[in-house]
């Protein structure tokens, strides 16, 4: 009976090893020789601290800021209740409302009145992404935001949008993807383009 036993056995020990520990450790060493960035999460730091990560959105507010794209991750509170949790990392997921929702219908319309938009408008701006999670807003879309930003941050107009356009990420060798505005990054840019200016 042993003997059946004995090659299952050693077989499940060898797989174990080479699939469950080998293989694994292998992959992240050579993630973290060739791309240690994008293996430790596209942390982005700033004076040694981390602020965020170029992969994750976050919930900007400020009108001296661009906003990012609508989230419909979730969270729970003390109570286990489901409260809404913005680019809540551990909670990837969109609304799953389809487009009769009366609650998505009156979302996306307290969004436009509360951003002041007018038509046409980008819809990135009012619509979330299946993640919720989206770090990237369309061209369109910063742009649109521009004179926003520029009016509350006492800057001219054609400067912030400059740097909209210089912040624009493009296709992935050309084909790949659409071009899209880190908006993590580009607010960085802005906070130092600020600073920049103020100094004598």
């Amino acid at each position: 009976m042993i003997q059946l036993f004995r090659p299952a056995f050693v077989l499940l020990l060898g797989m174990t090893l080479l699939l469950g520990i080998a293989y694994p450790a292998a992959i992240t060493g050579i993630a973290q020789l060739v791309f240690p960035a994008e293996a430790n999460g596209s942390l982005i730091k700033r004076n040694g601290a981390v602020i965020g990560s170029s992969l994750i959105g976050q919930n900007f507010t400020d009108p001296r800021y661009f906003h990012p794209r609508p989230s419909a991750t979730s969270g729970t509170d003390a109570d286990g209740n489901s409260v809404s949790q913005p680019y809540n990392a551990s909670s990837s997921s969109g609304s799953n409302l389809g487009p009769t929702s009366k609650a998505l219908i009156d979302r996306v319309a307290g969004d436009i009145a509360a951003l002041e938009m007018k038509p046409p408008m980008p819809v990135d701006l009012v619509t979330t992404s299946a993640s919720g999670l989206d770090p990237h807003v369309t061209p369109e879309a910063a742009q649109f935001q521009v004179e926003r930003v520029a009016k509350a941050r006492d800057l001219p107009v054609i400067v912030v949008r400059e740097l909209v356009e210089r912040s624009v990420e493009g296709r992935l060798i050309g084909l790949i993807g659409e071009p899209r505005v880190n908006v993590l990054a580009l607010n960085l840019a802005l906070d130092d383009l600020a600073t920049k200016r103020k100094l004598p």
